[in-house]
């Protein structure tokens, strides 16, 4: 079947048209509301006081959270410029053990060499007490008496 007649064919396409746009209308109402229908919206919309409201208080938090994070900053830096100085001196320090450790090793080295002396002048003294101890030792004392003194001499025959 032809349709030749074009107001025919013009009117037929603008029905079919029409019949279309009814129906997906139709079927956007029965998806709309089976939506509805499984998820019902039970929290009422938030109004736009209340959004304003949390905005403004938002933007308090975040100009607080801007405060603390310049003060972090700052204090970072601080802490930099100290964790600076500390690493200064600590090879300031480095410097100065090394020093004290070389005048260490030398002191060490003298107060060896000191004992060292003191033991060699020990040794001598010992050495001279040995010495005195075994001349005093060879010498031997006139016999004394022990008995009873009349006042002669009777050990070396007197008359």
């Amino acid at each position: 079947m032809t349709i030749t007649s074009q107001p025919l064919r013009r009117a037929l396409t603008t029905v079919g048209v029409a019949a279309a746009l009814l129906l997906g209308f139709g079927s956007i109402q029965a998806a709309a509301a089976w939506t509805s229908a499984s998820a019902p919206l039970t929290v009422a919309p938030v109004s736009v006081g209340h959004l304003q409201e949390q905005l403004s208080t938002e933007q308090a938090r975040s100009a607080d959270l801007e405060a603390q994070l310049q003060a972090l900053t700052t204090q970072s830096a601080q802490l930099n410029a100290a964790l600076e100085a500390a690493q200064a001196q600590i090879t300031t320090d480095t410097g100065h053990a090394a020093d004290l450790a070389k005048q260490l090793k030398a002191a060490k080295a003298r107060l060896a060499r000191l004992e060292a002396s003191i033991a060699k002048a020990k040794q001598a003294t010992t050495t001279r007490k040995t010495v005195v101890v075994t001349k005093t030792t060879t010498v031997t004392p006139p016999p004394a008496s022990h008995g009873d003194d009349d006042g002669g001499d009777d050990d070396h025959g007197g008359g």
